[in-house]
């Protein structure tokens, strides 16, 4: 898997923890090795700004997932020959947020931002949590991301 990461902010991070686990989620969510995407962490800022533009929303997130295939859960588009890797799209993190968010829910900040990542990648792969039914399949696959590196959903 090619998992690009870039840290574009100041809170302290393990971002080659989170560039594994990426890895870990695409390969158990069988994407072929080839296939790639990006998980950018920003400041508040930066993510108001993308909150606004693309969501029409103020003030800043904790995650925003970028997809750039029209995917159902559970199915990968069939590989052609000479055709190029599965680029999935990107994911953007605020630790800032997530931080503020996790000291609010009495939660912890490392579980937090590993399963705001899960639940990107997830976007990205074409699972939402638009229904009941759609929410509690992606909880699902959150939880069993998590507990591949012994965490769990706070």
């Amino acid at each position: 898997m090619s998992v690009f990461l870039s840290d574009e902010q100041d809170e302290p991070v393990d971002a080659a923890g989170l560039r594994r686990f990426a890895a870990q989620v695409l390969a158990a969510e069988a994407v072929p090795p080839d296939g790639e995407m990006a998980v950018v962490l920003v400041s508040p800022e930066q993510m108001e700004e993308y909150h606004r533009t693309f969501m029409g929303r103020e003030g800043p997130t904790d995650v925003l997932a970028f997809p750039l295939e029209d995917l159902e859960p559970g199915r990968l588009p069939p590989r052609l020959a000479d055709e190029p890797p599965l680029s999935l799209g990107d994911v953007f993190l605020c630790p800032a947020e997530i931080r503020r968010h996790a000291a609010a829910e009495q939660v912890s900040f490392e579980d937090y931002l590993y399963l705001l990542l899960a639940h990107g990648i997830l976007h990205l792969l074409g699972y939402d949590h638009g229904d009941d039914a759609a929410a509690a399949l992606m909880a699902e696959r959150e939880e069993q991301h998590l507990a591949m590196i012994g965490r769990t959903a706070p």
